[in-house]
């Protein structure tokens, strides 16, 4: 089948908004350079300490509300040498939650640790019975604990069915509780009611990471690394809270931010675990350099790929190899996975293109379907484990809140359907779905998700309803709904700044990511010279900096810079006003400042 490359949504349109830079810099940041300084605070970072990486600085396990019952048991199942299965996720959080529980609970001497994985196709979200039946019927027999990871706050049905197994349950997770939860005998999730840790955006391999820092202080002081068990070093799997932490696009407060930091750390210092070393290497990535963003888009995309189109166990088994050459071959193969489920999207996409679902999603005007009950799609043909990532795309495009249908079974497509949905700020996913469910109790069979993300299932003879009650919902948020879509700025450089020195600082300085994005800037250039590359979808430019409101050049070298994805729709003229990222292009050993644009118009 031929794999129709779409075109990015161009970005010559977007509405430029410099953000308020604050009215005065807080005396604690003094000893920050100025334009750093400004930067930060407005990212809400107001002391050098919410940028201080040292793990001493993290917030107590003890605050985590339940987990000192679950070291307890976990402790108590290590030192019995009992069966542990850990269940985790189909996306890159669970994937490296799963790989950390498994490496530290074997250092830390449980001898039988085992996990599975939910297939997303035959078993649905996290655990489940389904899930059980399967793992017991290739196991022979039955676990005596289970630990969820990354799920299990409202698995009512699975844990049931692990209790009729006579098996413990603790659960771990930090997605969002319902009302009631499940009767595990432990619960372990930062967004409990009532709960006092102060960092309710943890990812699950965070929480993970937490339950396993309890579990060693439960065994230290039990004596059990005084029998010849060394004490494992914790931090040594910062790589794997890191790479999860980031891809799961959770909120980057001080707290996620030393453990992405210690993590990244970690693997610019060649000290992470192979299968991360391998998932750089073919992307042709150097780890030396790593950022957060290359975890975002680099390693997470290439796990993520796993759990949509094949086995996530292909993506934690990656993550366990401790063989270099192991490592690389499980990394191919994800990124063979990877580039099979881009050349899906794609496909998926220029069906909606096709079929006229999705209005302006190629034209250079912002036309968008105005009927809220067009923003949500179903197609017979679309591949369930890629629905999340149209969804993303369309969201981007519309700049609404968008949910994407896909079969649960394509040989059955008219029976039950699945359904991955992107919010913007503003639209509370999760919260719209609770009200439809309460208009309508019998609706969906379940649902879940946070502010910007939510997925559900329901019968295909309950779409229409569901389009209408989504039509509803959006009516109360129609003040949320911008025109178009928006770039913050952190306003110009100036020719001292637009240099590698300040890129290096600018880059090390703190990992950005949600809540405290990388910075943008925008300035007026005189073009030079337009090269494209790609067949003209992309283009490479070399700028000279001009001053401000005038067509006079600033003092300084030329500049080079890349536009992905703006295809035809690049503006006329000499004369240009970019919003762009600095980044750092390295190449046989060389270095060089790059623009990465962002958007733009002719000036």
């Amino acid at each position: 089948m031929r794999n129709p490359e779409v075109t990015p949504p161009p970005r010559s349109h977007q509405r430029l908004i410099k953000r308020r830079a604050p009215p005065k810099i807080p005396e604690a940041m003094s000893g920050i350079e100025s334009r750093l300084a400004e930067i930060l605070v407005t990212r809400g970072i107001v002391d050098p300490e919410q940028i201080n990486p040292d793990l001493g600085l993290l917030l107590p396990p003890a605050d985590m509300p339940g987990i000192e019952l679950a070291a307890d048991i976990l402790a108590n199942a290590v030192r019995k040498h009992a069966r542990i299965l850990i269940v985790g996720d189909f996306d890159a959080d669970g994937a490296t939650a799963t790989a950390l529980c498994v490496r530290a609970l074997r250092a830390m001497g449980a001898k039988r640790v085992e996990y599975t994985l939910p297939d997303r196709q035959r078993h649905g979200y996290g655990l489940s019975p389904a899930l059980l039946k399967d793992w017991i019927a290739e196991a022979d027999v039955p676990p005596d604990v289970i630990l969820t990871v990354d799920n299990g706050i409202a698995a009512f049905a699975g844990v049931a069915a692990a209790l009729a197994l006579q098996a413990t349950v603790i659960i771990t997770d930090h997605h969002l509780p319902g009302d009631t939860l499940p009767p595990a005998h432990a619960i372990v999730n930062p967004n409990l009611k009532g709960s006092d840790f102060a960092s309710k955006a943890m990812a699950g391999v965070g929480v993970a990471f937490y339950v396993m820092a309890a579990l060693r202080e439960r065994l230290s002081a039990l004596d059990w690394f005084a029998g010849g068990i060394a004490r494992p070093n914790l931090a040594r799997w910062l790589d794997l809270v890191a790479v999860g932490t980031v891809a799961d696009v959770v909120s980057l407060d001080d707290n996620n931010r030393r453990l992405v930091a210690q993590g990244l750390a970690r693997i610019q210092a060649q000290q992470c675990v192979p299968g991360i070393s391998a998932l750089f290497a073919v992307a042709g990535k150097d780890p030396r350099y790593a950022s957060s963003t290359d975890l975002g888009f680099v390693v997470g995309p290439r796990l993520n790929a796993a759990g949509r189109l094949e086995d996530m166990r292909i993506g934690v088994d990656c993550l366990l190899a401790d063989d270099p050459i192991t490592a690389r071959q499980y990394a191919m193969t994800l990124n063979e996975i990877n580039h099979e489920r881009r050349a899906l999207e794609q496909e998926m996409l220029f069906s909606l293109k096709k079929q006229g679902n999705s209005s302006g999603l190629n034209e250079l005007d912002l036309d968008r379907p105005i009927d809220p009950t067009d923003w949500v799609i179903y197609d017979d043909s679309f591949h369930q484990g890629v629905i999340g990532i149209v969804a993303g795309r369309l969201k981007e495009r519309w700049q609404r809140p968008v949910f994407v249908f896909a079969p649960e079974d394509n040989d059955a497509p008219r029976a039950k359907l699945k359904a991955s949905g992107r919010s913007i700020p503003g639209v509370h996913l999760r919260d719209v779905l609770v009200a439809m469910a309460t208009a309508a109790p019998d609706l969906m069979h379940a649902f879940g998700g946070h502010a910007m993300a939510a997925g559900l299932s329901l019968s295909f003879d309950q779409l229409e309803t569901f389009r209408r009650l989504f039509a509803l919902e959006m009516a109360k948020h129609r003040s949320h709904f911008p025109d178009q879509a928006i770039v913050l700025s952190d306003g110009p450089l100036s020719a001292n700044e637009l240099t590698l020195d300040f890129a290096h600082r600018l880059q090390t300085c703190t990992p950005w990511g949600t809540d405290c994005p990388e910075p943008i800037f925008d300035n007026r250039f005189e073009v030079l010279e337009r090269t494209p590359l790609k067949e003209g979808r992309h283009w490479r430019l070399r700028l000279r900096l001009l001053k401000p409101e005038t067509a006079t050049p600033a003092i300084g070298t030329d500049l080079t810079a890349v536009w992905f994805g703006i295809g035809e729709h690049i503006p006329a003229g000499k004369y240009w006003h970019l919003a762009y990222r600095i980044d750092i292009n390295r190449f046989r050993g060389q270095q060089m400042l790059q623009l990465m644009i962002v958007s733009g118009a002719a000036a």
